[in-house]
């Protein structure tokens, strides 16, 4: 307060600049911390205290405007008319004001998915500029790739044009351009992986003459440290190093590294009492380098490995064909981490239990092969088994709605929409486009979007709205690959996932006491979220889906 205060009291040049104040001005102030999205905030009345930091009964001349709590003693006042800028503590965050006349409006960030910000260098080096962030296309993206860029450094763009395309952690997706302007600097080019969402990818300026001076362009760790909060953040074990040396500095110096003991016991981790044990090894015959003495675990480690040298050098020779084991490593995929991300914490977090039934579908082959006539003679797209599957799910899941919901903390959230989502396998990944309202569409509709949805996750063109939304998931590795049962892991926040197996032929009794018949039954699991789906409300729902398969003519009711 203090030294904010005296530096804009003697600056003759805010003090006297009556029409910086009475001018139809505006003025933009852009903050970037560690825990929000990039936001802009237009100050259309100067007189406002509480938006920059003035008192009560503070005015608007020259050697108060600026002060207030916001503001720490770095600082730094040029002429009112270009930028002004006062930055906080590190860490904290960034704050830069530029004047300009309220016509000249720029890009407005609300919290939520960005994909840039604007940014007023302090340098005078530098002029105003664009830095655009990797965005956030999809609600489980924490990184994303550069497939390719449309376009090339100093190249105009406008709003709406593409400027490249982001492998997100479900498809490829159009980066579009927000502002007029001009490609200054491209950070990180074509087939750049591992883009933490909102770090910097490229700049863009409003002059073409501007575009020279950002040739050697690269952004600081200040503005890059709230893109990544993880990368700055000290891991664990660092920090437990740290804590060792500052609580107990004086036993570790004065004391031996020998094992100290109180009578026979020898002070050792767990850890290193199990390796002990697993290899036959005297914990008292090893000296420990830990705290006090302790023995750890590289304790152990370096001593098998003393011993091993020492009792057989042949060993070694029968360990060296293992070093000359052909491999080779396969970088994963955007949307493999998401899923193997997904579904351990689907399997850690989430009390699965399974229900099986065999379900009789001769029925519902025959009624397939109609209306696979039908669609033959009309031009319309085959019928599957899964087509008939998903309109069967989705029927039962409104007739027992509360499978239909997910679990929170605080409620259930029963859904009023009934979307289906079909696991597809790909070179890829494994993706889920959404058949929304499948209670709703007929079998011939079900069958044209799941083919078309299909092709797309397949040529990794799925967008946002494709996948997103679904409230239940069918998987079918039956009609495909001839597994005859499987359970599969709850596609989080839903609550159930249906497997489907593959159909058999059966003997099954008949009408006499020596008599038999011949049927087709599959199997399907449902594995449900025992916080969501009792087992009774999972029995009643498998009991309506093996209703509609086995007798699919009321799903035409």
């Amino acid at each position: 307060m203090t030294y904010a205060s005296r530096i804009f009291h003697h600056s003759r040049k805010i003090r006297h600049s009556h029409n910086f104040i009475q001018k139809d001005h505006a003025i933009f102030i852009r903050r970037f911390t560690n825990y929000a999205r990039p936001s802009v905030d237009k100050i259309d009345d100067i007189s406002r205290p509480s938006q920059i930091g003035l008192g009560p009964g503070d005015k608007h001349d020259g050697s108060k405007f600026f002060r207030g709590s916001w503001f720490s003693p770095s600082y730094r006042s040029v002429d009112p008319t270009k930028i002004l800028t006062a930055g906080m503590d590190k860490g904290s965050a960034i704050w830069s004001a530029r004047t300009m006349h309220s016509s000249a409006l720029g890009m407005v960030y609300k919290s939520g998915q960005q994909n840039s910000m604007r940014n007023f260098s302090t340098d005078s080096g530098l002029p105003p500029h664009q830095e655009i962030g990797m965005p956030s296309l999809s609600p489980t993206m924490t990184e994303g790739n550069i497939a390719r860029w449309l376009k090339k450094e100093g190249e105009k763009v406008s709003p709406g044009e593409v400027l490249c395309e982001v492998e997100t952690d479900k498809a490829t997706v159009e980066m579009e351009c927000m502002e007029e302007g001009y490609l200054a600097k491209i950070l990180h080019g074509d087939g750049s992986s591992g883009i933490k969402v909102g770090e910097i990818i490229a700049i863009t300026v409003e002059e073409e003459e501007d575009v020279a001076k950002f040739k050697d362009y690269s952004p600081s760790t200040s503005d890059t440290a709230p893109a990544s909060q993880a990368s700055v953040a000290p891991s664990p074990p660092k920090k437990e190093v740290e804590e060792v040396p500052a609580t107990s500095p004086e036993p570790k110096v004065s004391k031996p590294t020998e094992p100290s003991s109180a009578g026979d016991r020898v002070f050792a981790s767990p850890l290193a009492r199990k390796l002990a044990e697993d290899h036959n090894v005297p914990i008292s015959n090893i000296k420990g380098t830990g705290p006090d003495g302790r023995i750890v675990k590289a304790d152990l480690e370096d001593y098998l490995a003393t011993r091993d040298k020492e009792v057989s050098r042949p060993a070694d020779a029968a360990t060296t064909p293992s070093a000359t084991l052909d491999y080779t490593d396969i970088p994963h995929s955007q949307i493999r981490k998401v899923t193997a991300s997904r579904l351990l914490q689907s399997k850690q977090t989430i009390p699965h239990y399974y229900l099986t039934v065999d379900t009789c579908v001769d029925k519902l082959m025959e009624l397939r092969s109609q209306l696979n006539s039908l669609q033959e003679a009309t031009g319309g797209k085959r019928i599957s088994v899964n087509d008939l599957v998903i309109k069967a799910a989705a029927l039962a899941l409104r007739k027992v709605p509360q499978c239909n919901s997910s679990w929170t903390n605080d409620y259930f959230r029963q859904y009023q929409n009934v979307n289906i989502n079909v696991a597809v396998q790909t070179d890829n990944g494994l993706y889920v486009p959404v058949i929304k309202d499948a209670d709703k569409k007929g079998l011939s509709k079900i069958a044209d979007e799941v083919k078309h949805l299909a092709q797309k996750a397949k040529d990794n063109s799925l967008k946002p709205e494709d996948y997103e939304g679904g409230t239940f998931t069918v998987t079918n590795l039956g009609g495909p690959f001839g597994i005859k049962q499987f359970c599969a892991i709850i596609n989080p926040p839903q609550s159930g996932i249906l497997a489907v197996g593959s159909a058999e032929k059966r003997v099954i009794p008949g009408a006499g006491p020596d008599q038999y018949e011949f049927a087709s039954f599959m199997s399907v699991t449902l594995s449900c979220d025992h916080r969501v789906i009792d087992g009774a409300i999972g029995a009643e729902w498998m009991k309506a889906f093996k209703g509609y398969i086995e007798n699919p003519e009321s799903m035409l009711l």
